[in-house]
């Protein structure tokens, strides 16, 4: 079955170094948390508000041992007034027999604001 993993993160600034860093932790934990091997997931989108554009968010994940056949896309996350900046987030579909109950989701930095229902658990 599959199952979503939601995930985000936030940076101060738009360098390169510091979105590869923000985004490779994130990534790394929504693995560990939910038990997740780079063969277990199918695809993942990342989409990132509009002041981060120094460096596509996904490449990150290509420093990862095991991940190069990982199907990766980044896109502009939508322009809503008042919404969260400087905000990368993921969703990582994966197979997996965890109940969607069960599914960790991770939110760094500012983006626990996102949603701290889930952030919280």
């Amino acid at each position: 079955m599959t199952r979503g993993i939601r995930g985000a993160t936030t940076v101060e600034e738009n360098t390169e170094k510091e979105i590869l860093e923000n985004t490779q932790k994130l990534i790394e934990e929504m693995t560990f948390k939910n038990n997740v091997k780079p063969e277990d997931i199918s695809h993942i989108f990342i989409s990132a508000t509009e002041e981060i554009n120094a460096v596509f968010p996904a490449r990150a994940l290509r420093n990862l041992e095991g991940w190069t056949y990982v199907p990766v896309m980044c896109m502009r996350e939508l322009d809503v007034k008042n919404s969260l900046p400087s905000c990368i987030r993921v969703m990582m579909v994966v197979n997996t027999s965890i109940d969607q109950r069960d599914i960790q989701h991770v939110f760094h930095k500012d983006a626990v604001k996102l949603r701290p229902d889930l952030a919280e658990k």
